[in-house]
């Protein structure tokens, strides 16, 4: 940005773009109260995982079809377990943000994320318009 100053042109420096540390504060309380809501999921999923390494499958009245929803049950326990370690990691790397007062900048192009995302989905890199940028230039690809 340039300001004209008696005929002559001066930069003008442009203050940091962030959040304020209030507003970062608020999100930090977010963050930390939706880790400890993924943690608990985890430690549920991980329940239910458990040790089931008995000898069922060797019983005389195994039944594959119920051998089949048991496994099918515990790949979808697995997958939801899988996305809750990634989701921690997520708040990890935003508290982390947080600290170095890069929190709410888009990854892609530098501007504000929105307060309403950030509040919604706390853990977000970018703007949906870079992350709409992003999934439609991977489909064109192919």
């Amino acid at each position: 940005m340039k300001k004209k100053l008696n005929k002559q042109t001066e930069e003008v420096k442009k203050p940091p773009l962030r959040y304020s540390d209030e507003k970062l504060k608020e999100f930090k309380e977010i963050i930390l109260q939706k880790k400890v809501e993924a943690e608990n999921n985890l430690k549920i999923f991980k329940q239910n995982l458990g040790n089931e390494n008995g000898t069922d499958d060797t019983s005389p009245t195994f039944k594959p079809e119920i051998a089949g929803a048991t496994v099918h049950e515990k790949e979808k326990n697995n997958t939801l377990e899988t996305k809750q370690l990634k989701l921690i990691e997520d708040y990890k790397n935003a508290l982390i943000r947080i600290e170095n007062k890069t929190y709410g900048i888009c990854a892609i192009t530098g501007a504000f994320i929105p307060e309403a995302r950030l509040k919604n989905t706390p853990q977000a890199t970018r703007a949906v318009e870079a992350e709409c940028s992003k999934t439609f230039s991977n489909k064109s690809v192919h």
